[in-house]
């Protein structure tokens, strides 16, 4: 089944934000469009506001005048659901309440022809229960856009329990043709980008519950040491508090409460007062105008250790030797294999987060996962209040000698990177083992939905495939509430991998 044609007309029913982003893209693809809100005067209004941005287009050179005057021709408000009779395709983007929405595909369904594709933008119901309410749910999608719509690449096509192999296709290869990047999804509560970035908030907020480090401090290990765009803090106070908390609980009472999708106590405490990010004007940070900024917890300047010698091999951390030794650090090698970390002169240890506790051992600091330890500006260290003051300075200076900025937080387990990323590996893992998208859209939409610096399975290729899981079920050991047992499938991949390396 190809794209639909691109003299088919297509309409958009909803005229807010991504109601238009989305006619708008149909439109700048060649389309007829024809708009549709409930509310009288909506329509014309949401085609000026599209004109008017299709005037800014011209204006960056992205559209050429002749361009957007054809693209203005194609633009129809229109008055009545009965004059979307002749679409081809119509897509929803109204207010995200299950009846409203079965509601207004049934009355389309009185006006359209049977072979017209009908597709919703929800990011939060289930496709499958608005299809349902539909005479035909077979020719029923979820066309998921990210907001906003024009500029961000990502569509999640979701096929629906209904959903016909043949809709499905089509609405996928016009999401192409359009210039979008389509990955393909099986309804799911979250679908892939909602479903799987869960933890990369929740983490952040349970190392802030735990009082493991501030917001600004957590914020900035993300960053600079994790290698996300934006830290949990920010980028939840960017899409508003509301929101955000809105999509976690949906996703969380749709899996019947599974505590992996717990929401968080913290985040909640905020929404109730009003401080719902910067559209408020306060969240987690304060955005009135002369406001500071909070500064991240950076350790004063600390002498880097003569030495250090390496017991066993470091895994994802092997990339500080060579650093070291370019730093005037001298290096010295252990043949026997004692574990996986550094010993500093003073005696303590320095090992990579691992899901277990500084307080577990006799003078032990832990530092966090880096995407790259070479340009990681930051690295964040944990200790316990029974580590030696001098095995900590070392470990300070040891990575202030490499050019970065240390931020000393509280002995968590996992840390912050470390643990984020192990868990979003693993609801990653979980989601293709059942069938929820390929490993290749999941890297995909995680990459373009939420700007990952890596998708979950480039992670777990470079990170080695035991890694997440054993570093989980350390977690999991130290809080057994189920939020950080590692899934059947995370379990699976690392068994066969070991399995196989034994096999002689």
């Amino acid at each position: 089944m190809t794209a639909l044609d691109l003299s088919s007309p297509v309409a958009v029913v909803g005229t807010g934000t991504m109601g238009q982003g989305i006619a708008q893209v149909a439109l700048v693809a060649g389309h007829p469009v024809r708009l549709y809100d409930a509310v009288p005067g909506r329509a014309g209004a949401a085609a000026e506001a599209i004109g008017a941005r299709l005037d800014r287009l011209v204006a960056k050179d992205r559209l050429t005048a002749a361009e957007r005057d054809a693209a203005r021709a194609r633009l129809t408000p229109a008055a009545e659901l009965s004059d979307l009779a002749d679409c081809a395709l119509v897509v929803e983007a109204v207010l995200e309440r299950l009846d409203v929405k079965q509601r207004l595909f049934r009355e389309l369904e009185e006006f359209v022809a049977d072979d017209c594709l009908l597709a919703t933008n929800t990011s939060s119901l289930s496709v499958t229960a608005i299809g349902g309410a539909l005479r035909n749910p077979g020719r029923f999608v979820g066309l998921h856009f990210f907001n906003p719509a024009p500029l961000l690449p990502l569509v999640e096509v979701v096929s629906g329990f209904a959903t016909d192999v043949t809709s499905a296709t089509r609405a996928y290869e016009t999401a192409r043709v359009w210039g979008k990047t389509p990955v393909a999804c099986a309804d799911t509560p979250g679908f892939i980008v909602n479903r799987i970035a869960r933890p990369f908030y929740a983490e952040a907020f349970a190392v802030y519950e735990a009082q493991a480090a501030d917001p600004a401090t957590i914020d900035a290990v993300l960053r600079e040491c994790g290698g996300f765009r934006m830290g949990a803090f920010e980028l939840t106070d960017l899409i508003g508090q509301d929101v955000n908390e809105s999509v976690t609980h949906s996703v969380w009472q749709s899996f019947f409460q599974d505590v992996r999708f717990t929401p968080s106590l913290a985040q909640r405490r905020l929404v109730e007062s009003g401080r719902h990010g910067r559209k408020s004007g306060h969240g987690w940070y304060d955005y009135a105008e002369g406001a500071e900024r909070p500064e991240p917890h950076t350790a004063d300047k600390e002498r880097p250790p003569a030495h250090v010698t390496v017991e066993g091999d470091l895994g994802p951390a092997a990339g500080l030797l060579p650093m070291l030794r370019e730093a005037g650090i001298q290096v010295r090698e252990d043949d026997e294999d004692n574990g996986t970390r550094l010993v500093l002169p003073s005696g303590g240890q320095l090992a990579l987060a691992d899901g277990q506790t500084s307080v577990e051992f006799r003078d032990v600091v832990y530092f966090d996962l880096a995407l790259d330890y070479r340009k990681a500006t930051r690295i964040a260290l944990s200790a316990s209040q029974d580590t030696s003051p001098q095995t900590l300075a070392e470990a300070i200076g040891l990575f202030q000698a490499l050019g970065k900025d240390v931020s000393v937080i509280g002995d968590v387990p996992g840390m912050i990177v470390a643990r984020t990323v192990a868990r979003i590996v693993d609801l990653a893992h979980d989601a293709v083992a059942k069938g929820v998208a390929t490993e290749e859209d999941v890297d995909t939409a995680m990459r373009l939905g939420v700007n990952y610096p890596l998708g979950p399975f480039e992670w777990s290729r470079r990170l080695g495939r035991g890694w997440a899981y054993d570093l989980l079920d350390d977690l999991h050991l130290r809080d057994p509430c189920g939020r950080y047992a590692p899934s059947l499938a995370l379990y699976r991949h690392a068994y066969a991998t070991d399995k196989r390396e034994s096999t002689p």
